[in-house]
């Protein structure tokens, strides 16, 4: 499980150990942690929080289908928008839990996912439903323009990184960087670093704990 807060992943891992036949082998507080420990651990299922510094679960959950295919994601989110929910499905994620869900539901989700079904929230369900209903299928947002890259670029920026910062923590060159930076501002039609925090946090990349 990932979730940068310490003590909803202490509630999460209680709950879950409850669950028939659930083992928890690891407990990540970001992105890139839950990545190494999948890789080390390879478990069936990953519940992911989203707003997670330096990786945040979207992106970290299109990698884990990427890398590792028979891991599945349940994405766990304060969110109920669509915008959420759309992004994790499209990253490849195999649910969409609310936080403030019922307790017994996190036990409905993590079987119906065993058993290869999606599952989301029935607030969520409801809430896609009718937004299909009323104006067709949710149209692509700009950030899936973006390449994986530029949006863990994207992220750090938000989070306050500077050009310098990032290069190293991603082991590219500042030119680089710039690079993929002036073309995340062009696809996003962002031109200036306060746009982009502002886009970020609508679109969860990023909270304002981080």
């Amino acid at each position: 499980m990932a979730d940068d807060h310490t003590l909803v992943r202490a509630g999460i891992r209680s709950l879950a150990e409850r669950v028939s036949g659930v083992e928890v082998v690891g407990e990540a507080a970001n992105g890139r942690d839950a990545l190494e420990l999948i890789k080390a651990h390879r478990p069936n299922i990953v519940l992911m929080d989203i707003a997670m510094a330096g990786l945040n679960g979207l992106e970290a959950a299109a990698r884990v289908i990427k890398d590792f295919p028979g891991v599945k994601v349940i994405i766990l989110s304060m969110h109920a928008n669509n915008e959420y929910v759309v992004q994790a499905l499209r990253s490849g994620a195999s649910g969409y839990l609310l936080k403030d869900a019922a307790t017994t539901e996190l036990d409905i989700a993590i079987q119906a996912v065993s058993r290869g079904e999606t599952y989301l929230s029935p607030a969520i369900s409801k809430r896609v439903v009718e937004s299909y209903l009323k104006g067709g299928a949710p149209q692509a947002d700009p950030l899936s323009h973006l390449t994986s890259r530029q949006r863990e670029i994207l992220q750090l920026i938000a989070e306050g990184k500077s050009t310098k910062e990032i290069a190293f923590l991603l082991n590219l060159s500042v030119k680089t960087v710039e690079t993929h930076r002036t073309q995340l501002m062009a696809r996003l039609d962002i031109h200036d670093v306060p746009g982009l925090v502002r886009y970020a946090m609508r679109m969860g990349l990023v909270s304002e704990d981080n």
